[in-house]
Order: C-alpha cells, then structure tokens, then sequence
C-alpha cells in the first residue's frame, strides 16, 4: 500500500512510518518538525527512515511542512495520492495544552480538519488517527471502555482530541470514509519524546537531580511499548472500519456507528503505580532515585486503565510487554544514544 503517515518525525510517527517500511508499503512522510522538543532528536529518527528506505527498496518520500497549510497538503495529496493515512501529527502534551492552546488549536484542529478533507476529496480508503485516553478525563469507572461518556476532558488537549473522534464521526457519515481513532494509553521506549515521564526520570536520575513526583507517586498508568502500540495501528489501519449492523440509534453506542466509524482503546491493560514505575528505571540503571513529591497538577487525571477487549477482538492483537521489559529496552537505547 501506499501510505501518507504524518508526524514521521515524532515518536510513534517514526516507529510506524519504520514498520510500515519494513514490510514494504511505500510511505510519504509528513511534518513540520517544530521545535517543541529537540529538533535534532527529530532529524535523527528522519535520517534512520530514509536509510530504511534505502536498505529495502521501499517507496518513502518526506514532506516537510505543517498541516495547517491546507494547499501545501492538498499538494501533497494529490501528487501522491495515498491509498490509506495514517494521521499521528498532533501537538502533544498535557501541561503545555495550559501554556499554549493555540498550538492545539493550530495542529490539532486545523491540521485535523485539512487530514478529513484530504482523504474525503481523493478517496483515501481508510484513515486511522492517534486519539488519547486522556478523553476519559473526569471519569473515574475503571477499566476505561469505549462504552463510556467522554464528555468532562480535564485540559484543553484532551478536548482538542475528542473533537477529532467528533470530526471523524461527522466524514464517515457524511461522506463514508472509514475512520479508526485510537486512543493511546501513555507510550514509551526507544527514541521516546523528552518531555514523557521515563526520559525526565531517567535524566534526572543520571544527573544525580531529584526527580518531580507529582500526586506524590499516586498515580497509576497503564504504560504501554511504543512496539505494541505500532503493531495496534498498523493491524487496525489494515482492516478499514466498517458500519456496525448491531449499532441502535435508540440507544446508540458511542464508539462505532452506522457509519463506517470506530474508536479502540490502545493500551496494556494492566496498570502500574507510578512509583513501581520509577523502581522499574532504578533497577534498569543501578542507581537509586531522590524523590521530589509534589501535588497533583492542574490537568492530570489520577489513574488510566484500558479495557482492551474490542481492539483485540477486531484485529486480534493484545499489547503485553510487561514494564520491566520495556523500561530496559529504553534504556538500552538511551545509552547508546547518548553515549552513557
């Protein structure tokens, strides 16, 4: 397949945009690479992609440019004509969405808008983007399914997210383009963003610093490899969404539809205290963590915890690489990376 995979410059981006190559789909690339994080970490994981393409034979192209600019990807579209997208472009980040919401608006709702009328203009096949379990918000009805409301986000990004799962509804019934949103369960491992918990952590912790615990380590969170969660959206993007035939209006389920519409959870399934956590990186390095507890911040939601059922249902995948696994494979590319 050909494949337009934005954010190939960002985490899962990379790590998806690298499988798809792998197994041989020509991909197009597209992002703005912004200075959100450190630009070189970003021009690394593009440097690595275009060497995969080179090494496989596989089709790849990159496009560097922001999704808010609706002639520059309808140019992009139309050049390329991609039979399937895989829509990972997003500003991320809880805290910032406090700092600075019209980052989110620009990326996250712009961008997201220009991506439908994309794939609805050029008759892309199936479009799979990155929602968030942050959409559960104020929910505290454990585990998360897709059966519940999402209607009480606790920051401006989670917001931002749900009128993307919004937005799809509204093509895939407009205009039945197929759609799958995600929603990720807090991702980490190999070439991971800066500003997540476990490149913090680690940082710190070889620095000899005290790291920030917020909630005084109360926090749980169902962490999840970045590799399962690659395997998820490429097995989901595989197996465009179709019409649910059991799907009542009069007691209507929120996370399919009669129209060509679905929403997975996309997560390990197994909660992790946060402070079991941290002895997971302190075991992975040999050094021992100071500890700064601090309250719960403004935006943060306590614990996630992700029923799985349907996403393994429909693609027959579970992720399951337990912790300890994954913190070390991390940890191995940390200090190759940064030569410690």
């Amino acid at each position: 397949m050909k494949v337009l995979v934005t954010g190939t410059a960002g985490f899962i981006g990379f790590h998806t945009a690298m499988r798809l190559l792998e197994r041989g789909d020509s991909v197009i690339g597209f992002d703005v690479v912004n200075d959100y994080y450190d630009v070189e970490l970003k021009e690394r994981r593009l440097e690595l992609l275009a060497e995969k393409a080179r090494s496989t034979n596989a089709g790849y192209s990159f496009i560097r440019a922001n999704l808010a600019d609706l002639p520059r990807l309808t140019e992009a579209f139309e050049e390329h004509r991609p039979d399937r997208v895989i829509n990972l472009a997003a500003q991320a980040g809880v805290r910032y969405s406090l700092e600075n919401p019209h980052a989110y608006v620009e990326s996250n709702l712009t961008g997201f808008t220009n991506i439908l009328e994309g794939c609805r203009r050029f008759d892309v096949e199936h479009l799979t983007y990155a929602s968030t379990s942050s959409v559960y918000g104020a929910n505290q009805n454990m585990p998360f399914s897709e059966q519940h409301g999402v209607d009480h986000p606790l920051q401006f990004y989670a917001a931002t997210k749900r009128a993307n799962e919004l937005m799809a509804h509204a093509y895939s019934h407009l205009y039945r383009l197929p759609t799958t949103g995600l929603r990720f369960f807090t991702v980490y491992g190999p070439w991971g963003r800066p500003d997540m918990a476990l490149f913090l952590f680690t940082r710190k912790i070889l620095a000899g610093e005290p790291i920030p615990v917020f909630n005084h380590g109360h926090h749980s969170r169902d962490f999840t490899f970045v590799d399962d969660i690659v395997e998820g959206i490429i097995r989901a993007n595989d197996r465009p969404a179709a019409p649910d035939p059991q799907w009542n209006a009069h007691d209507p389920d929120p996370a399919t539809s009669n129209a060509p519409f679905r929403v997975f959870n996309i997560g390990n399934g197994s909660p992790v205290k946060l402070l079991a956590y941290i002895e997971a990186i302190e075991e992975a390095l040999g050094i021992k963590a100071k500890l700064d507890l601090l309250p719960l911040q403004p935006g943060d939601v306590p614990d996630t915890y992700a029923d799985t059922g349907r996403l393994s249902e429909a693609v027959d995948y579970r992720p399951a690489t337990p912790v300890k696994e994954g913190v070390g494979r991390f940890m191995d590319w940390y200090r190759a990376y940064y030569e410690v």
